[in-house]
């Protein structure tokens, strides 16, 4: 019978290696079924003081075990730990330093500094690189020792060994250090540093090379010529056989490309070079596969040219697991060109009769994906999917008839004659998706189908059976029926109407309903606008990831980021993996003479900020889009305007009756709250903006319109700004009044006088639906670059979906900008007082705040704004208060209260009196509310 593995089983063996008898141990020593191994430590560490190597290290496995469990008796190694980092053998004395940094006793590490000190110095490379990776495990258990005992620096020291495996052992341990401390300037990398590491690259080991290529993804080179210098030394790399490394290299090309000029004859060279490694990964095992596979999705998006001669090696082999067949999928259409588009059509085609359905789905809509993006294949795309609706299979049908609808929002009037074929096979429609895109398909061309009527009403029967996207579309359909033939259809329309707000529980559907029902009684030309609008052209991508992110996972190929596609923050937990990497600014030379480095100076003075971008824009180059200046749409008509203003957002519902040959809703179907008076708005029904909830702090206003859904196609966005706790927040309500999904969300902000910027991506971590509305938190900083605007307080922003990129701009309140350590010394006020020229004050007057003194300093307190002094002048409170803007601005105030008095007066001083207005609007904004 084999006893329970314990380390005393170990031992014995052991001793036999030494050749003694198991009979002559200590019996403590001898295996028992119910002893726990920690029990022997006196006696094992009684075995520390053996020549024999290999028993010693079964000794120092055990004591790295257990030595957590004896902490107090863990101190009795210490002198044959020190002792052992003297021994001639260097296999020995490494062996000693790792395991003292491998027990994790907070009495031991003081012990282990002096030995640790030595064998970083050590003449033996082994022993060196031992140490160095023992540095960063002790930094671990006890960061302020490390740095106490200078560690850091011999390690830093260690980046310039002669021994390429010691220098990769030291920037292991200087990047886990700095992994897990952000604010460290650690790897102060410079070229000379850098010249080392590429130097030793050559030679380490193939897990060393990874550490060094990992560390040099994180230097930014000074010009394109350090880059492609230090490209041309990396290359190499690509043809090593530990896929880890290729990815590794890859990471760092790809970063620095970013710096070379694409006139280069070298970048053209590179390009060629990257294509080959990213080939040969798909040769290895699924598992792999699928991780090369994410990576080369991310490249990809990025830099499509690098593999667009490669697409046969994306084609789907019989025996792919699945994932790595809808991965490769995802590829092909990404590299789909004019060029490729019958061999990838031909494939899509011969995959979607395969027998694995979700694999077949799959490939229907690729063949949609084939015919937005590249235009020239749309015929033969749409002839593809006929040949595939003939096969009569039933998710095939579905799947088809999904993407035919997207077909015809790309292409309006141009593929229309497949609707007959489409009509027969209504009968088989049974799955959500592919009954509402057949409802909109009847809806949209409803003049040209005959029985268009009939077809509509057959989902009537069922209803309230149906699901909501399909009801939602059921009640659009049919009224877009009624506007195209209203004679024959106003029984119909009235009958979806009732049913959506009567017997209907869903608020969305009521909610349209009522419009509907609104628009059609009070101006039935407004609505035709409304609901027969021309739509706007779908995306020709609408999954690919948002700019500045792909930038970001582009800096973690070869990591879980690059896999998940999504940034280390998003799925890491605590401290580490929060920093956010981009890459490189190009250089001069390697930057595009279509984004100059120039920016609007702001609205006018008098005017409501309004963003226009122009070519050449900075607004217009926000996103690094590639796209140029945003297409306008058709410009929108006077009476559509008057519509949107009046009838469709305005009166109340008992205005409805009297509509001609109408009936109107029921009036117990009213809610009360919906007889508002004209221009009250929509979003005034429900009262959504009557206040912000939000923990006790700085004073919230209420979210307002930013960009109304009318000039976003559909988009409308509302906000406000907040500080919480020292962080800034722009909280963001972004609503989908458009009839398509958006996705692929993305914000940045125009230069601006205080530095504001987006301090992550905007993540809307699902798309959003029609009728949709979801809340995001942004959070802010004040490191972005600065330039003086008009008003002061002015920003413009760029927001980018899946449909366009829209502009607007608002105005933040200052208050936000008040930093919590504004207070100023009482003295410190006195002088800075008196050093300000007089010329630098400016007065005001707050009306109607009846409040005393006590109520005003705590109010202003919430938001930032320190009373550094108080007295009492002739029956007048006046308080003396100070607060700093977050560039470092000081405002100095004086504050008149008169007791009864429902007016004060305000005195400000501030060496940038043009803040000095808006400090007043902030004052004036908190006292008030």
């Amino acid at each position: 019978m084999v006893c329970a593995p314990c380390m005393p089983c170990w031992f014995l063996l052991g001793a036999r290696a030494c050749g003694e008898s198991s009979g002559n141990h200590p019996a403590s020593l001898r295996p028992s079924r119910t002893s726990s191994p920690s029990a022997l430590f006196p006696d094992v560490v009684n075995c520390m003081q053996t020549d024999n190597l290999e028993l010693k290290k079964l000794v120092y496995l055990y004591l790295m075990n257990y030595a957590k469990s004896q902490p107090d008796m863990a101190i009795m190694a210490v002198n044959t730990f020190v002792k052992d980092c003297e021994d001639p053998n260097p296999l020995i004395r490494a062996l000693a330093v790792r395991t003292m940094g491998c027990i994790r006793v907070d009495k031991i590490t003081e012990y282990l500094c002096e030995p640790l000190r030595k064998c970083l110095k050590d003449e033996d490379p082994y022993v060196r690189k031992t140490a160095a990776v023992c540095v960063a495990k002790l930094h671990d258990i006890n960061a302020q020792l490390v740095e106490d005992q200078g560690f850091l620096d011999t390690l830093k020291d260690l980046i310039s060994d002669s021994n390429p495996m010691v220098v990769a052992n030291a920037v292991a341990a200087l990047s886990e250090i700095a992994e897990s401390h952000p604010s460290s300037n650690l790897l102060d990398l410079n070229p000379q540093s850098i010249n080392k590491l590429l130097t030793a690259l050559n030679e380490c080991t193939e897990w060393g090379q990874i550490f060094i290529l990992d560390c040099l993804a994180n230097y930014t080179p000074k010009d394109d010529r350090e880059a492609q210098s230090i490209c041309e030394r990396v290359t190499p790399r690509l043809s090593h056989a530990n896929s880890a490394v290729v990815l590794s290299a890859v990471k760092v090309l790809m970063k620095f490309m970013e710096m070379l000029s694409k006139d280069l004859d070298y970048y053209g060279t590179l390009l060629k070079k990257l294509a080959p490694p990213l080939v040969t990964l798909l040769s290895a095992e699924p598992e792999l596969q699928y991780v090369a596979l994410r990576n080369i999705n991310l490249i990809v998006q990025k830099r499509p040219e690098i593999l667009k001669h490669e697409m046969k090696v994306f084609f789907v082999k019989y025996n792919d697991p699945i994932y790595v067949k809808l991965e490769k999928l995802d590829i092909m259409i990404r590299l789909a060109s004019q060029a490729n588009i019958a061999q990838v059509l031909a494939e899509l085609k011969e995959y979607a009769t395969e027998v694995d359905v979700d694999f077949v789905r799959k490939a229907v809509r690729a063949i949609g994906r084939c015919a937005i993006k590249v235009e020239q294949s749309a015929e033969r795309c749409v002839s593809t999917l006929l040949d595939l609706i003939q096969t009569k299979v039933n998710y095939v049908v579905q799947e088809a008839i999904v993407v035919i609808k997207d077909i015809f929002r790309k292409y309006p009037n141009k593929y229309e004659s497949v609707i007959a074929t489409l009509c027969e096979n209504l009968d088989s429609l049974d799955e959500p998706e592919a009954r509402a895109a057949m409802i909109w398909i009847v809806g949209e061309y409803a003049e040209r189908i005959d029985n268009a009527d009939e077809l509509l009403e057959s989902f009537l029967e069922g209803f309230h059976d149906e699901s909501t996207q399909v009801q939602l579309q059921l009640l659009t359909g049919i009224v877009k029926l009624f506007l195209k033939k209203p004679t024959e259809t106003q029984e119909l329309v009235q009958q979806v109407l009732s049913l959506a707000t009567q017997d209907s529980d869903n608020p969305d559907l009521r909610d349209r309903g009522y419009i509907y029902w609104r628009l059609l009684s009070t101006d039935p030309v407004a609505a035709k606008e409304v609901v027969l609008a021309e739509k706007p052209l779908i995306s020709e991508e609408t999954d690919l990831i948002e700019p500045t992110l792909l930038d970001e996972l582009i800096c973690y190929i070869g990591t879980l980021a690059s896999v998940y596609h999504k940034p280390p923050s998003a799925f890491v937990e605590g401290g580490r993996g929060v920093v956010h990497k981009s890459l490189p600014p190009r250089t001069a030379s390697s930057e595009s003479a279509e984004s100059p480095e120039t920016a609007p100076a702001g609205a006018p003075p008098g005017e409501q900020p309004d963003v226009i971008p122009a070519q050449g824009d900075l607004l217009g180059d926000l996103l690094n889009l590639d796209l140029g200046p945003p297409v306008s749409g058709p410009p929108l008509t006077t009476s559509s305007v008057q519509m949107g203003a009046v009838d469709l957002l305005g009166g109340g519902l008992d205005s409805l009756i009297g509509g001609t040959n109408f009936v109107a809703p029921p009036t117990a179907a009213v809610p009360a709250s919906l007889g508002a008076p004209i221009g009250s708005g929509l979003s005034d029904l429900f009262d959504l903006t009557s206040g912000v909830g939000t923990l006790s702090g700085s004073y919230v206003a209420p979210k307002a319109v930013w960009l109304p859904a009318m000039k976003a196609k559909g988009l409308e966005i509302s906000g406000t700004f907040t500080r919480q706790v020292g962080s800034i927040s722009m909280d963001l309500q972004l609503t989908n009044k458009a009839l398509q999904v958006m996705t692929d969300f993305a914000i940045q902000f125009n230069r601006n006088s205080f530095g504001l910027a987006p301090a992550a991506p905007l993540q809307v971590h699902a798309p959003l639906s029609p009728n949709q509305t979801v809340e995001i938190s942004l959070p802010l900083s004040t490191v972005g670059s600065v330039m003086k605007m008009e008003p002061l307080n002015n920003l413009q922003v760029a927001v980018k979906n899946n449909i366009d990129v829209f502009y607007f701009s608002t105005l933040y309140p200052l208050h936000i900008l008040f930093v919590e350590d504004g207070k100023m010394d009482r003295q410190m006020f006195l002088a800075t007082w008196k050093d300000i020229p007089n010329e630098n004050e400016a007065q005001f007057q707050i009306r109607d705040c009846p409040l005393n003194a006590e109520a005003v300093s705590s109010k202003l307190q919430s938001s930032n704004i320190f009373t550094v002094a108080k007295r009492n002048v002739e029956g007048q409170d006046m308080l003396y208060q100070s607060l700093k803007l977050t560039n470092g601005i000081w405002v100095l105030a004086e504050l008149r209260i008169q007791p009864g008095n429902p007016s004060c007066m305000l005195s400000l001083k501030c060496r940038a009196p043009e803040v000095s207005q808006h400090v007043y609007q902030a004052y004036e904004t908190i006292l008030k509310n």
